[in-house]
């Protein structure tokens, strides 16, 4: 009878898989059956997703998603797991699990679909959910230069909202993950117990100095140019091309001295690079794009751990790329970028955003969850908003929940941690990002 039951079961499963892709399809061909294609808006969306997406590509594929496929890659292979375990895990002590969680976030000046292979890394090697939530969130919207930018562009007021409100909810919000999926989290911390757990080949000091380089290279190659033309901030972006080649030449160092990669061939990559470097100065991203090959032929060269990090990096390559430019082009065709227009007129939404109502701060936290941001471009985004009349409290809705969600994100994560926590995971977003704006706009009105 069990048999028997379990056959039923299976064919049920099976039907029910065949209908959604039968669902599927049939969306598909009524969409591209009835698309009015000669309609001007239309056109104009397809445009706009196919613009976004090239902008995309060149703008973020090559010094964001790569370097960060590299270090989720490399944390799933060098990372001790009992390490992780230790730090986030299910078991780990709450303030600290949380209190690293947030932190490792908040120095990376990433997006929301930088910060995916990140998190994926960290979630494969046994990282409790709520800690990897609250590092998922804090990523983004934690970000140290964001928050200084829209304190000094949009107000004092919205930099502190946006600072406190996205350590709050960091934290708030993998708490409340961990407590939606208890019982999974338990069954998962059980069965990881009972895994072999392998000895470290590298101190912690050593896996620390390693991702701290690779890091530095993501962070440095990505820093965006400032509004005004003195101060550290500043400077740092006049040498942060020259700080990018000396946090790789360490990480050429590191490899050759504690993962064993040949001396020979690591100077050889860096003379190429450094060829093409004096060679194209205009252009720094050819290159990093050689650097960035360069470290993958040393991977495939590299029998044990570096193909093993190549491997995991491919691997996670594979599950977010496709994913993430399907989003981009998406979000370009709904919503178009700024100064641009999507099958969704911009006038719908600085409507929708007026005031400082529950619809406007909700309306502010939707729109900021579907559209794509990239690192820094929501601070002029919502000057022009502001401009048109958008309230204090939504802004900072709109602050708190688009930063770290996208519709790209939102497709990733499902591969990543299935339909229902992602569905919690951007509910919770939305739903407190909403009472935020609107405390923060009560607050605001005199």
């Amino acid at each position: 009878m069990s048999s028997i039951k379990l056959q039923v079961e299976s064919a049920g499963e099976v039907r029910g898989k065949e209908m959604k892709i039968l669902a599927a399809f049939l969306a598909a061909f009524l969409l591209l059956y009835f698309l009015p294609v000669e309609e001007p808006r239309v056109e104009r969306a397809w445009q706009e997703g196919l613009a976004m997406t090239g902008w995309y590509a060149r703008e973020h594929v090559l010094l964001c998603l790569i370097p960060a496929l590299f270090i989720a890659g490399g944390i799933s292979v060098f990372v001790n797991q009992a390490a992780v375990m230790r730090y986030l895990g299910p078991a780990a002590p709450k303030p600290l699990a949380y209190g690293v969680a947030s932190v490792s976030g908040s120095i990376l000046a990433v997006c929301s679909c930088t910060v995916l292979p990140l998190f994926g890394g960290i979630w494969q090697r046994g990282a409790g959910l709520g800690p990897a939530i609250a590092f998922l969130y804090s990523g983004p919207a934690i970000n140290i230069l964001a928050v200084i930018l829209t304190a000094r562009v949009l107000g004092w007021s919205l930099g502190v909202g946006r600072a406190v409100g996205a350590v709050w909810f960091s934290v708030v919000i993998g708490l409340g993950m961990h407590l939606l999926f208890r019982r999974e989290e338990r069954a998962r911390a059980r069965a990881s117990a009972r895994l072999p757990r392998p000895e470290a080949r590298r101190s912690l000091a050593q896996n620390a100095g390693f991702f701290s380089l690779m890091a530095a290279v993501l962070i440095f190659a990505n820093w965006s140019k400032p509004a005004e033309t003195t101060g550290w901030v500043a400077a740092v972006h006049e040498w942060k091309w020259a700080l990018t080649a000396l946090s790789a030449a360490g990480l050429g160092v590191v490899l050759g001295l504690w993962f064993g990669f040949a001396w020979r061939s690591l100077a050889i990559t860096a003379a190429g690079v450094a060829i093409l470097a004096w060679s194209f100065p205009a252009s720094p991203a050819v290159a990093f794009a050689a650097g960035s090959a360069g470290l993958a032929i040393l991977c495939w060269r590299h029998p044990g751990e570096g193909r093993a990090w190549l491997d995991a990096t491919w691997a996670l390559a594979k599950q977010i790329f496709p994913l993430l430019l399907a989003g981009v082009f998406a979000a370009g065709v709904l919503l178009g970028r700024p100064g641009h227009e999507g099958l969704i007129p911009s006038a719908w939404v600085q409507q929708a955003v007026g005031g400082n109502s529950l619809w406007a701060n909700a309306a502010a936290a939707v729109v900021g969850a579907f559209m794509y941001f990239a690192t820094l471009t929501e601070v002029p985004i919502l000057q022009g908003l502001l401009g048109s009349g958008m309230g204090q409290g939504p802004a900072l809705a709109l602050l708190l929940a688009g930063p770290a969600l996208s519709l790209p994100s939102m497709l990733v994560l499902r591969q990543i941690l299935g339909t229902r926590k992602t569905v919690a995971y951007v509910v919770m977003v939305i739903v407190f990002a909403t009472v935020s704006g609107l405390l923060f706009g009560a607050l605001r009105t005199p």
